[in-house]
């Protein structure tokens, strides 16, 4: 049975709300009931030695104190996991869709409220959590109608003898997630490990440890095998502790690069393999020929989305200099018209970043980024809504910056932040010389009505995610992931069904044994 997440001050009935009149309201919600959960419900964990304050971005206020899970808590969701792993992985591809398909239907009947408390975790707006959970869904949907395609192949052999492979689960697949998007990402990673037949602990950041519990709820409301989907709360002991752990078989890991590389080392030492989606740097490249409205849209949506917060964000904006004035005069325009506040709010188009420490972390690369030369060209600075709830709140006038060079620490480093950096460039050549001149290679995007181009341009683009004349558009039915130091495997897609099974091969002899001895 599902538990109310929360206390609310004003309670009314869901299918009575309107988007204007919500049950939750920034400064008003109180996480009382426990964020850990195996075995199929939510687990308060006895003699805790150990908890952290969440809080909520657009107030600052203390949303809940979050219990940290240590071994013995990490033990108890690894053998619930096992235990249903025995069960569900014996179980038809049409069992598991069955069951997949009801968890995607509570989440749609489910979608305002996860998205309300997915934007009091997060601080970003209603309108992108929406969206956030349409995809977490779909994500679902996606992988419920592969669960029944899984197949091997049949190899005729000489003399009537054949051989024939069998795709099979993993075991206790564990997931780690990121803070921007902490439903969708609890999603992405599920969906596809329990589609093939495994079973998974799930570990949110302990930034945004609210809504992933929301999803264990469902699956198990939706008939899952109680401890199919399991979460941890807590941050990088926890973290290890599954990693290292001998009954864990893959680990699935979300977030910065450093961490990525910890995770890869731990894991090698059990063999266990890893997908690992890691930061970017991404190049976008506008030519001259380009659509000046939609490159505008493109560079906003490339990097804007969740306060910036986006590990795919075209952030080095290359622009051809014939069309940079113009440009930079609409972009800024356009930028500055963001409206700011409470994300709660169906104006909000810019909400909190997620932490005090993140943002003064962001402000601090545009000082940086005006010592180095950059030029200021809107925003970068903090940002204090009229209403008296919100002041507290981890808020920022979006950021142009303009002058930038190849050498800035704001064009090398990854921000996180609502940050662009707008670089001029003059033939093609220099363009994806440029582009590619970063050890990371996540996603990559180009503006330009050559269609010939285009695709030119993309072939040498060293990402593993490029678009053409858009810009962080992400179906769950194609893969998703990057090159080089952004990561290893893919989330989405048919391809990632290879990353959550492993393939057994069977040699069936129809004659005698044809032996030397």
């Amino acid at each position: 049975m599902l538990q109310k997440l929360v206390l609310f001050r004003f309670l009314r009935p869901a299918a009575l709300l309107s988007a204007a009149l919500r049950c939750a309201s920034s400064g008003t919600v109180d996480v009382k009931v426990p964020l850990n959960f195996w075995c199929g419900d939510r687990v308060k964990i006895k003699d805790v030695s150990t908890t952290e304050p969440v809080y909520e971005p657009a107030t600052g206020r203390v949303l809940c104190e979050l219990e940290l899970c240590g071994s013995v808590e990490v033990n108890q969701a690894v053998q619930a996991a096992q235990s249903a792993y025995q069960a569900w992985s014996r179980m038809s591809g049409m069992e598991r869709a069955h069951i997949m398909i009801e968890a995607a239907r509570i989440i749609e009947n489910r979608r305002e409220d996860i998205a309300e408390i997915e934007v009091v975790n997060n601080g970003k707006s209603i309108t992108e959590a929406r969206m956030d959970v349409d995809s977490a869904r779909l994500c679902i949907e996606y992988y419920a109608g592969v669960a029944s395609t899984l197949a091997g192949q049949h190899i005729q052999l000489p003399g009537g003898s054949f051989a024939y492979t069998r795709r099979e689960p993993l075991g206790v697949c564990v997931g780690i997630g990121a803070w921007n998007y902490p439903f969708q990402i609890a999603a992405w990673k599920s969906a596809p490990a329990l589609a093939c037949g495994n079973s998974m602990v799930f570990k949110p950041s302990p930034v945004t440890p609210v809504t992933a519990v929301m999803l264990a709820e469902i699956y198990a409301k939706a008939g899952a095998p109680e401890g199919l989907f399991n979460i941890v709360q807590g941050g990088q002991e926890t973290g290890n502790l599954l990693c290292h752990h001998p009954d864990v078989a893959k680990v699935s890991f979300t977030g910065s690069v450093p961490t990525g590389k910890k995770i890869m080392e731990m894991c090698s030492k059990g063999v266990k393999q890893v997908t690992l989606e890691l930061g970017g740097k991404s190049p976008l490249l506008i030519f001259e020929d380009s659509d000046l409205g939609n490159a505008v849209k493109g560079a906003l949506m490339a990097n804007f989305l969740s306060q910036g917060q986006v590990c795919s964000n075209g952030t080095r904006v290359f622009v051809q200099r014939q069309m940079l004035p113009e440009f930079l005069e609409e972009v800024v325009r356009r930028t500055k018209d963001i409206e700011i506040g409470d994300p709660l709010l169906e104006s909000t188009r810019m909400g909190a970043l997620v932490s005090r420490p993140h943002l003064d972390r962001v402000l601090g690369y545009v000082e940086q980024a005006r010592k180095e030369g950059a030029k200021v060209l809107c925003g970068g600075e903090p940002f204090v809504p009229l209403d008296p709830k919100l002041r507290g709140g981890y808020y920022m006038t979006p950021c142009v910056l303009g002058d930038c060079t190849d050498d800035m620490t704001c064009v090398k480093e990854e921000i996180f932040g609502p940050v662009m950096s707008v670089l001029s460039f003059e033939t093609e050549e220099e363009a994806l010389l440029r582009a590619n001149n970063s050890a990371l290679g996540l996603a990559a995007g180009v503006f330009t009505s050559d269609v010939k181009r285009a695709h030119r341009v993309v072939e040498h683009l060293k990402a593993g995610s490029c678009f053409i004349n858009n810009y962080n558009i992400t179906p769950v039915e194609v893969p998703f992931g990057g090159f080089k130091m952004s990561g290893i495997g893919r989330e989405n897609g048919q391809v990632t069904v290879e990353h959550y099974t492993q393939m057994k091969t069977v040699f069936v002899e129809m004659g005698d044994v044809d032996s030397l001895f």
